[in-house]
């Protein structure tokens, strides 16, 4: 008798166990479906960026390159790479290498012609 509770305690804690397992992998699918779609979200958005009252610059001056970064701006006297967020995200690895680039200067103008 003492087997058969032993056995049916033991099963019930497996099919517990592969349910708990389950609902994590469902967990992770929604987990990663929302990112993605905040992605997409985000990707659309900042396309609009430019033609905020916010934004500073000339919007008819902005060119939208998408990636690595959003786009870059021609001014007159400068020209400035420019990168959107939303929210808390944050410049990917690739983004930052970009900006140090940049910021050391590092950063020409070649003419090609064939």
């Amino acid at each position: 008798m003492l087997e058969i509770i032993t056995l049916t305690l033991f099963l019930i804690i497996l099919i517990l166990i592969a349910l708990y397992i389950k609902s994590l992998k469902k967990i992770r699918e929604l987990e990663f479906e929302k990112s993605s779609i905040l992605v997409k979200h985000g990707k659309a958005i900042e396309q609009f960026f430019p033609f905020l009252e916010s934004y500073p610059y000339n919007k008819n001056n902005f060119r939208f390159i998408g990636s690595p970064i959003d786009g870059i701006q021609f001014e007159n006297d400068k020209i400035i790479f420019i990168e959107f967020k939303t929210s808390n995200s944050k410049l990917s690895e690739n983004q930052k290498k970009i900006k140090e680039i940049i910021e050391k200067k590092n950063v020409y103008f070649e003419e090609f012609r064939l």
